[in-house]
């Protein structure tokens, strides 16, 4: 007498497997990786000259992010805390002052002729920079470029600049223009 084994129904297993990965995949939270928002430059055409541009020293502030996540601005270390203070006044030169950046007139359509700062803010970090430091940093730049635009949104238009249409927003661009260049990293430590 031959002995059979049961066989078990392996049609509903197929069925449980798919209910166990739904659930697991509509459950789990995956982690979104930040990043930065900027528009590039377009790619330059193939026949365009390339022009040498002289920028005057007095129109660049220079922040650099050492290896040990150490912030300097201009020549002088700074906490993170006070970077956006120091970008306003650099941009901003509200007495003229002849170290800081020169502000030139110029024709904005659909508002007039605005003093526009012709202020730099070159970024350099070493190799060994964290990126918490980076983004820190960067966020900082950014927002006192937008505490400017919110300003003079405020002052010419009444309301906050993310409150403006199309057209304001525009004009404030390019009163307020946020002008960050960034070095590719190096060794910024021996600085």
């Amino acid at each position: 007498m031959s002995k059979k084994t049961p066989e078990l129904n392996s049609a509903s297993s197929a069925d449980i497997a798919f209910l166990l990965l739904s659930y697991f995949l509509m459950t789990t939270t995956m982690n979104q990786d930040s990043g930065l928002q900027r528009r590039l430059p377009p790619i330059p055409d193939e026949n365009q000259e390339v022009q040498d541009q002289k920028v005057n020293r007095r129109n660049i502030i220079i922040v650099r992010i050492n290896s040990a996540d150490r912030l300097f601005a201009g020549n002088e270390p700074m906490d993170v805390s006070f970077l956006k203070d120091k970008i306003k006044e650099f941009l901003v030169n509200a007495n003229n002052d002849p170290n800081l950046p020169e502000r030139t007139p110029k024709e904005i359509e659909g508002f007039g002729t605005y003093n526009v700062s012709k202020g730099i803010i070159s970024l350099q970090n070493d190799r060994g920079t964290s990126y918490k430091a980076y983004i820190a940093v960067q966020n900082e730049l950014v927002k006192a470029v937008n505490e400017l635009r919110d300003e003079f949104a405020k002052a010419h238009f009444g309301k906050a600049y993310l409150n403006l249409n199309n057209d304001q927003q525009a004009i404030v661009r390019e009163a307020i223009p946020q002008n960050i260049s960034e070095a590719e990293p190096k060794d910024v430590s021996k600085n």
